[in-house]
């Protein structure tokens, strides 16, 4: 345990970043876990929350002491900013996430998530996450400001008010699926399954309704094809795809399981795939090439936070990192 008397510069600000000024090496995710096991203390009352301090207030941080030792020899290395902020509303922030950080650490101890990030490098203390991608799938996420704009999100998913569109390269040219029509009229394949999910996080698509399985839907268009670059001469597509169920891996498993994985999957993919690819430096592909892309907003209600952002679309390119042209 360590304590500090937090001093004038400190006043008003969160106890979280207080504290790491108090004892710089400290990470934010060690100070977040502790704050939920109400191990951090001011004035001897338990906490839970990231609330605002006072001069004068003592500050009590109960965490092992190797990790206060530790701070005392190794010096601070800021953690890389691993995402950029596309757009900003009334309760919102639209993020790209960059591929290889987690949005929170879950039920792991992953240090230096996204939401972390926001936390320390913006002034909205308490955002919180709308909803998830995966640590190597990038792109865009939306990011409450607060807990009321994250309950008004909430109801926006539970009203199908939000679509989400990503792109992917996948090996081959899907054709399976019928006629389907997207949220703004663009035309698509929809392609439906059923998805197990075991306990273990990884998923299996079916093509007939197993016990416990969830229904799945896609929708999908072909933007280009990369003709000849697969490892038996396959061809490679790049893909627009329109959720309309937003399961667990939905999108890797299922079109995996269609026979067009996504590039560079390491779970869902062929390995033999994988590595006949490279990065245009001419590495190994390092992560799936699939990103979100796209956030569309339905008509939202005037008593929600959110209606200023009412039929609107936000948009980013794919950050595909594969060469498939010669010279690229």
């Amino acid at each position: 345990m360590r304590d500090f008397t937090v001093n004038k510069s400190q006043d008003g600000l969160h106890v979280v970043k207080a504290s790491q000024e108090a004892f710089p090496q400290l990470k934010s995710s060690d100070l977040f876990h502790a704050l939920k096991r109400r191990d951090i203390r001011i004035d001897g009352k338990k906490i839970n929350k990231d609330i605002a301090v006072k001069t004068g207030n003592v500050v009590e941080i109960w965490l092992p002491d190797e990790l206060f030792d530790t701070a005392k020899k190794v010096p601070a290395k800021q953690p890389e900013k691993m995402y950029e902020i596309v757009a900003e509303t009334k309760g919102l922030l639209i993020v790209n996430k960059f591929q290889g950080i987690a949005v929170h650490s879950g039920k792991s101890d992953i240090d230096d998530t996204l939401i972390d990030q926001i936390r320390n490098n913006t002034k909205f203390k308490d955002a919180e996450l709308c909803h998830r991608i995966d640590m190597n799938t990038g792109g865009l996420v939306l990011i409450a400001k607060n807990k009321a704009a994250l309950a008004d999100c909430v109801e926006l998913f539970k009203n199908d008010l939000v679509t989400k569109r990503y792109r992917a390269l996948v090996l081959g040219e899907p054709h399976a699926g019928e006629p389907a029509v997207g949220e703004d009229g663009t035309l698509y394949k929809e392609v439906k399954g059923f998805l197990e999910k075991t306990k273990a996080g990884k998923v299996y698509i079916h093509d007939e309704k197993q016990p416990g399985d969830l229904d799945i839907a896609t929708k999908y268009r072909i933007l280009k094809t990369f003709e000849h670059v697969g490892p038996d001469g396959e061809s490679v597509s790049d893909l627009e795809l329109e959720l309309v169920t937003g399961r667990t891996h939905q999108i890797r498993a299922q079109f995996a399981h269609l026979g067009h994985p996504v590039l560079g999957d390491g779970n869902y993919g062929r390995n033999k795939v994988n590595m006949h690819f490279e990065t245009k430096d001419g590495k190994k592909v390092r992560y799936q090439q699939l990103f979100s892309c796209q956030i569309l907003f339905g008509r939202i209600p005037k008593n929600n936070m959110h209606v200023d952002v009412s039929g609107k679309t936000f948009k980013i390119g794919p950050d595909y990192n594969v060469r498939l042209i010669k010279g690229d």
